[in-house]
């Protein structure tokens, strides 16, 4: 049995940061089986999964230590643990569409995630009713300001305790400030075949393309646009009476679909990313 830990690490970039919180681990018995760091126009992230032995597990002593190695090195170090019997909560942040998010609360409804859905964040209020008839806490946040939405948005996450992230057609781009803290553990659904067709107009690039298959991609989010490591796909054949709407309704339905498998097989499987390549172990 093993107690499984998710630790972020981000701050200015310096020497020795990597060497002080493993070896701060390997004195904890820590077992690290997955680690990646980068520096981002000068700002340090890391992103460590580690593992312990249940027996002699103290997690108040490693989250201590952890924090009081952030402070001596001017870093943010969080802690997630993940307990086998720990019922995973997850935020919803949407825009306007519907379909995405209409098919993550049916699935929900329907006993299909071993997962909580705590709350709903939105740039606009056209979705509120709808997460109000499920009984979802309904958070606006205005992205006038991208730096200060994101920053109010990270607060509320670690406020309700969330696990992860589920983009449900949600149309604004987040800062790698924002996506390094939750590494592999945002979930996006896009409207093409990635990499084919990034961006927010797939649909018409498609339909102008001629392409005779046309699909959706469910990824976790990185650093870089619509080019992170993919979920889950799926696709359907282009009839040569159809129109951009046609294509624009068939395509909604099937991100649905997708969206709700990506985040069934994050919850049943754990899903590790080796060099951009979603793998199932």
């Amino acid at each position: 049995m093993k107690q499984h830990v998710t630790i972020t690490v981000i701050g200015r970039d310096k020497t020795g940061v990597v060497a002080r919180v493993t070896g701060y681990l390997f004195e904890q018995g820590a077992n690290i089986e997955a680690l990646e760091e980068q520096v981002t126009r000068g700002q340090f992230s890391m992103a460590i999964q580690a593992s312990w032995k249940t027996r002699g597990w103290q997690p108040g002593q490693v989250r201590d230590g952890l924090q009081k190695l952030g402070a001596s090195l001017g870093m943010e170090i969080k802690v997630r643990f993940t307990a086998r019997d720990h019922q995973q909560r997850f935020a919803i942040m949407v825009t306007k569409e519907t379909h995405a998010l209409e098919a993550l609360l049916a699935a929900n409804r329907g006993g299909q995630f071993k997962a909580t859905p705590t709350l709903v964040v939105s740039n606009r209020r056209d979705l509120e009713p709808l997460a109000r008839k499920h009984r979802l806490p309904f958070v606006l946040v205005p992205w006038n300001d991208r730096a200060k939405a994101e920053e109010q948005v990270l607060r509320v996450l670690e406020q309700h305790e969330i696990d992860f992230v589920v983009l449900a057609r949600f149309m604004k781009i987040l800062s790698p400030n924002f996506v390094c803290r939750y590494k592999n553990k945002i979930i996006n659904i896009h409207p093409s075949l990635l990499p084919s067709f990034p961006g927010p107009q797939a649909y018409r690039q498609a339909y102008e393309r001629g392409v005779k298959i046309i699909g959706v991609t469910a990824h976790f989010v990185t650093m870089h646009l619509d080019e992170g490591p993919i979920i889950a796909q799926g696709g359907f054949a282009v009839r040569p009476t159809m129109s951009l709407k046609d294509i624009v309704l068939a395509g909604q339905k099937l991100e649905s679909k997708v969206l709700v498998k990506a985040v069934k097989l994050y919850l049943s499987k754990r899903l590790d990313v080796y060099w951009g390549i979603v793998k199932e172990v």
